[in-house]
């Protein structure tokens, strides 16, 4: 039987949060590692924008966004009920995250790509989300509650790019319930499975 073909990139934190979800939801697939230096032929057939994640379904279906990927997944078997949560709540947290604090990020993670501004200016636009998620974070485990959520699920590969920016700096900042919110995905046992690697897709050998 024909599995799900995910292209993927281990350390995209797009490609993680589906990873996250299609794990959880236990989806027995092929995963493809790419060169993003040499991407394959078949996945800029079936995805001329040639950014992962993308998952090809068995009847040839295919998912492009990884929010996307994540409610098929979820959708399929959500064992762990991160669909269960506030859905307009999650989206909030999620629009945020991958408009303003994303652009945000990015400069402050590339500063020579945007010189208009020093990068403690990028830094503290990003913390304006930190803020928003801190204060969630103290009035319970997770951002929506007691229990984790989709919003905690595709957020926090961003954060674990934002804080490794300046790793001194996030281990001293006015965060502490982000920190430990952070550190309890990145050791948790599924996020460990998620980052094993996987050996570059190689199309003529396939």
């Amino acid at each position: 039987m024909a599995l799900p073909i995910l292209y993927s990139y281990r350390r995209c934190p797009y490609a993680m949060r589906a990873r996250m979800a299609l794990w959880a939801a236990n989806i027995q697939l092929e995963v493809r590692e790419v060169s993003l230096r040499d991407k394959p032929a078949h996945l800029l057939q079936i995805s001329p924008k040639g950014t992962v994640p993308v998952l090809q379904l068995p009847d040839g279906k295919v998912l492009e966004q990884s929010l996307e990927i994540m409610q098929w997944a979820l959708a399929q078997h959500d064992p762990q009920g991160w669909l269960h949560a506030d859905g307009e709540a999650a989206n909030h947290f999620i629009s945020i995250n991958d408009g303003d604090f994303k652009q945000a990020l990015d400069r402050y993670k590339y500063p020579e790509r945007y010189p208009e501004q020093p990068q403690l200016v990028y830094r503290q636009q990003g913390e304006q989300f930190l803020l928003l998620l801190e204060t969630a974070l103290q009035q319970h485990p997770f951002l929506l509650g007691d229990s984790a959520s989709m919003a905690d699920v595709a957020i926090f590969p961003f954060i674990r790019q934002f804080a490794a920016v300046d790793a001194e700096w996030f281990a001293g900042s006015a965060y502490p319930q982000l920190r430990d919110w952070l550190e309890g995905w990145l050791e948790s046992p599924l996020f460990a499975e998620i980052m094993q690697k996987f050996p570059t897709y190689n199309e003529m050998i396939a």
